[in-house]
């Protein structure tokens, strides 16, 4: 009888938690079973017939030269748009976070342009930064003085370039949830902390910092991981090049199933998967301790 009342309390919450479950196996899991499945056969446009071909596709992908040009730009552009994104709106957040006059404002600006797409943002900045007679930043450099920098056809500059943008959509992001965090910081801390004599920065080394620990661990995992999957920007605004200089892992994905190989192009989608998890676990792992260490 208690068994039967237990089911019968527990079945509003599984008829609610069933649509997303649903959701999740059929848009997730069902598609990964496939992908797996098809990694291990020779499917292309090339040939009527899909076969077994055991792990030759796994094999191209570690002989690939190109692969490992597109794990480093997936990695340099990761890291240095996390480092950048967040060195930038942990300062604008603690600013943002005391009471001054016109403070929504600036919370409100900031943020606008991760509201934006991405392919959006990757089309604007590509007109921007353009190297012909209408791009604004070339046009302002000209009048400087200054010659005509090609920023997306310059194999040096073009990876720095979109880290540019993306570190400007996302860093207001990052400071919404700073924001957030900040909010529940005891200002307790900061009054004994005055007492004691503390200066502005002890208080925020001390005090901030290991506040923010939870927003830190969120900004840091999902915009590593995000910038993983960088695509839509790349897409929009070089589509790989120069000459391949800012492919990424997920840009030469697209480009293996424009080109028909499908059975190829799958087992890049489960390497870059994998890849995905065991960086995942690792900072999950890291920003564990540390999380312990200051609880200490």
């Amino acid at each position: 009888m208690d068994a039967m009342k237990k089911k019968n309390r527990e079945l509003p919450y599984i008829l609610m938690a069933a649509p997303a479950v649903a959701i999740f196996v059929i848009f997730f899991i069902v598609p990964l079973i496939f992908t797996i499945r098809y990694s291990f056969y020779n499917w292309t446009n090339f040939s009527p017939d899909i076969s077994w071909n055991g792990l030759d596709n796994y094999k191209k992908l570690f002989s690939d030269t190109m692969i490992f040009g597109g794990i480093k730009n997936s990695l340099i552009y990761a890291f240095f748009t996390v480092i950048l994104q967040n060195l930038i709106s942990l300062p604008v957040a603690v600013v943002l976070n005391t009471k001054f006059k016109g403070r929504n404002f600036f919370r409100a600006t900031f943020f606008c342009p991760a509201v934006l797409s991405t392919l959006v943002v990757g089309y604007l900045w590509k007109y921007i930064l353009s190297a012909g007679d209408f791009g604004l930043v070339n046009q302002m450099l000209n009048r400087l003085g200054i010659d005509t920098v090609n920023f997306l056809g310059n194999g040096k500059l073009a990876l720095a370039s979109i880290i540019f943008t993306q570190v400007w959509q996302w860093f207001g992001w990052s400071m919404v949830i700073y924001l957030g965090n900040l909010q529940s910081i005891g200002d307790d801390l900061y009054e004994a902390a005055s007492i004691d004599g503390a200066t502005t920065l002890r208080k925020f080394w001390h005090i901030t910092i290991p506040g923010l620990a939870p927003a830190i661990k969120t900004n840091l995992v999902t915009g590593i991981i995000s910038g993983l999957k960088v695509f839509d920007v790349i897409l929009s605004m070089t589509n790989g090049g120069p000459a391949h200089k800012t492919d990424t892992i997920l840009s030469l994905m697209f480009a293996k199933f424009s080109e028909g190989n499908y059975g190829y192009a799958s087992s890049f989608g489960i390497m870059f998967l994998i890849v995905s998890m065991i960086l995942s676990g690792i900072l999950l792992g890291l920003f564990g301790k540390w999380e312990r260490r200051l609880g200490q």
